[in-house]
């Protein structure tokens, strides 16, 4: 369930993703956003994979990093840096946080590989 209020959206309830979850956001009008959880943060990227048409929600997400489904190249999930091939194409990635117990994600300040900003 998303909640879309500009261009900040309020993905779901925090404690319904554990530790190396990834959960597909699809919004009206735009691509999916993969959501993760990493520890006690949270990270947004695109969910399409640059190298194919495949969710990376339906990934392997470990030690920080999604593997597409579909040809096993790999992601970096705070960066949105691809760092296995045949992935060769960076993430755009959406800072996200936690206010009141849901997690928001802003859509107003991708990034692509050039570090984020946890501040929502």
């Amino acid at each position: 369930m998303s909640v879309v209020r500009g261009a900040r959206i309020r993905a779901c309830a925090a404690d319904t993703l554990q530790d190396g979850d990834v959960r597909r956001i699809d919004l009206p009008d735009r691509s999916p956003i993969a959501l993760f959880r990493l520890g006690e943060q949270f990270f947004a990227t695109d969910d399409t994979c640059t190298h194919g048409a495949a969710s990376l929600a339906d990934g392997f997400v470990e030690d920080g990093e999604v593997e597409c489904p579909y040809h096993g190249g790999r992601f970096d999930i705070r960066t949105g840096a691809a760092t296995l091939h045949p992935c060769t194409a960076p993430l755009r990635t959406y800072p996200a946080g936690v206010e009141l117990g849901e997690v928001v994600i802003d859509l107003t300040h991708a990034v692509a590989d050039e570090g984020r900003n946890d501040e929502v």
